[in-house]
């Protein structure tokens, strides 16, 4: 009984570990869910530091075509943030941003979110 609690918790603490080894979005500006007028750029930040040229961020409207959007660059500032120019017109609709991140540590993780231009 005793090797059993071990060897799950062990288990436990390795998925942990591994779950943790993937950049998370921590903040997107627009944040996801809200209703704003139609951005200039896209923030995002993430729990590790992004390496850009294996990095992608995409912008559908309702219909899933896409929006166009300049070109993926990090926060001179801090490596953790990435700002994405959206050079196409946004009118007023739902939107969705895809994103595919890969970290320093080589790492790649994807995900996405909503937001609505009034």
């Amino acid at each position: 009984m005793r090797k059993t609690l071990i060897l799950a918790i062990a288990l436990s603490l390795a998925a942990a570990g591994a779950a943790s080894a993937h950049a998370r979005l921590i903040v997107a500006s627009p944040k996801a869910g809200t209703t704003v007028a139609a951005p200039k750029e896209l923030k995002l930040t993430y729990s590790e530091g992004i390496v850009p040229a294996s990095s992608s961020v995409a912008v559908a409207d309702a219909k899933g075509t896409a929006v166009p959007t300049g070109p993926l660059a990090l926060d001179p500032k801090n490596k953790r943030v990435v700002v994405v120019p959206v050079t196409g017109k946004l009118v007023a609709g739902a939107y969705k941003v895809s994103w595919t991140m890969k970290t320093e540590d080589g790492h790649t993780t994807n995900g996405d979110f909503g937001f609505t231009v009034k």
